[in-house]
């Protein structure tokens, strides 16, 4: 694994369960900033049975950006770690989000 992945992982290894964060806090975090694209494209290539806990990692309007039924994939785990998501995927940082 690249020095990028392996950095970008380890932070998202960190965000708590019941918080979230964002694409580019995570970029950022991990010392690469204006990266959010890049950590998307990231989880979007992770293995199905990948432990990460990729469901935490929202955009930077507070929304998941998934689609379909990976968006209900996403929701339902944040909803069973006590996380409000709305109808519309919207999720309120100002509450959630894990910040170190």
């Amino acid at each position: 694994m690249d020095q990028f992945l392996a950095q970008i992982f380890a932070v998202i290894h960190q965000i708590p369960i019941g918080k979230v964060s964002t694409y580019g806090d995570i970029a950022q975090f991990a010392g690469y900033k204006g990266y959010a694209r890049h950590v998307g494209r990231a989880l979007g290539n992770l293995p199905k049975d990948s432990k990460l806990p990729w469901h935490r990692v929202i955009n930077s309007k507070g929304e998941i950006s998934l689609k379909g039924e990976a968006f209900e994939r996403q929701r339902g785990r944040l909803e069973e770690e006590n996380v409000e998501v709305s109808d519309l995927g919207k999720i309120k940082l100002r509450h959630y989000r894990w910040q170190p």
